[in-house]
């Protein structure tokens, strides 16, 4: 930072960047309007235009930027607030949430003019210091982000370089660790490709509403992993990507209309990791059946069973230490008692049927 020099700088001069890592690809080429309104459409923005209103610039929040032609700079750190001091000066600029941006205006002190502003030669000399502030600083970006600006570092200085090598320098620039990057960076290639591929035709998935997340915990998944293509340890990760399987992957986890789209949390990651594992689980899967459907045909449904049974003994055992110190037995207790030894009946004549062959000949 000690190559920066300090200049206020009219609103005016100021160009937003549209590419800046927040925005998606889309945005690449838009007009500053259009920017503006992208970040209008996150209602923070608002809120962010009435505390400067309220309370001015704050001297402390210098925006980063490069010089441009004819006195122009180029605002590489700062954009959101660039757009609410814009909106502030004119509010026409606003297609959308007119009535709040009007109201924050009227309840306006400050218009600030000139922005106080750090300039560097060149933006690679932001880029470290946007990692560690965004990244694994105290002003995190969105997970899609955070890989726009590492796939960045990686182009800008280790292009030449192997993933693995790449992602153990970024880890040092940003306070990182190795094995973390290197996810994102594999998980940033992989929905790069599903971008190419126009999201697979999915209907209304962009790159606005992709979640990111869902890749990189994927990937932290080894059945699911290699069901990719993918392989962490390789120079090049990517270099047996199963094109096909990536796609049926983008289907479960983001296609609406499949009856066997599955939610990307950590419990219907980790079904999914097991049902791969397993080519009958994974054919019935395939076939649009439900995820929890699928994994009763890998050996899960046993430790299930059998985790059951003991929470069911541990139940029982528990409420036959309580049994003499009960004062009064509840109206149905007698007809659960019963229903408790026919489950266990029917429970032991299916195991019997399996014993003997004959359950198997039925299927």
């Amino acid at each position: 930072m000690s190559n920066a020099e300090f200049k206020r700088i009219p609103y005016e001069n100021l160009i937003l960047d549209a590419h800046n890592p927040r925005l998606p690809k889309s945005m690449g080429n838009k007009s500053e309007e259009e920017i503006i309104n992208f970040f209008l459409s996150d209602a923070s923005l608002i809120e962010l235009m009435l505390a400067i209103g309220k309370n001015g610039f704050f001297e402390g929040e210098q925006l980063l930027v490069i010089p441009q032609e004819n006195a122009k700079y180029l605002v590489i750190e700062g954009n959101r607030r660039l757009s609410a001091v814009k909106l502030l000066h004119n509010p026409s600029l606003a297609d959308i949430y007119k009535s709040k941006v009007d109201l924050v205006i009227k309840e306006s002190e400050y218009f600030p003019k000139e922005i106080p502003c750090l300039v560097f030669k060149e933006k690679d000399e932001i880029l470290k210091y946007l990692g560690f502030r965004h990244i694994t600083g105290i002003k995190s970006w969105k997970l899609l982000e955070k890989a726009r600006y590492m796939a960045k570092l990686k182009d800008d200085f280790f292009l030449e370089q192997n993933l693995n090598f790449a992602s153990r320098e970024i880890a040092k620039m940003i306070g990182s660790r190795k094995d973390y990057v290197l996810r994102i960076l594999v998980g940033h290639q992989l929905y790069e490709t599903i971008e190419k591929n126009n999201f697979y035709n999915i209907k209304e998935l962009n790159d606005t509403n992709f979640y990111f997340n869902y890749l990189a915990d994927s990937l932290s998944r080894s059945n699911i992993e290699g069901f990719l293509g993918v392989n962490l340890e390789n120079e090049n990760p990517i270099k047996d990507l199963n094109f096909n399987n990536l796609k049926e992957w983008t289907d479960w986890l983001f296609n609406k209309d499949l009856p066997n789209k599955i939610i990307g949390d950590s419990e219907h990651l980790n079904s999914l990791n097991k049902v791969l594992n397993s080519p009958i689980a994974l054919e019935v899967f395939r076939k649009g059946e439900k995820l929890s459907i699928a994994l009763e045909f890998t050996n899960e449904i046993d430790i299930q069973f059998e985790k059951a049974i003991r929470e069911s003994i541990n139940q029982l055992e528990k409420a036959d230490s309580l049994t003499l110190k009960v004062k009064s037995f509840y109206p149905d207790f007698i007809e659960d008692l019963h229903n408790i030894n026919k489950i266990i009946r029917k429970i032991k004549s299916v195991k019997d049927e399996i014993d003997s062959g004959k359950f198997n000949e039925e299927l």
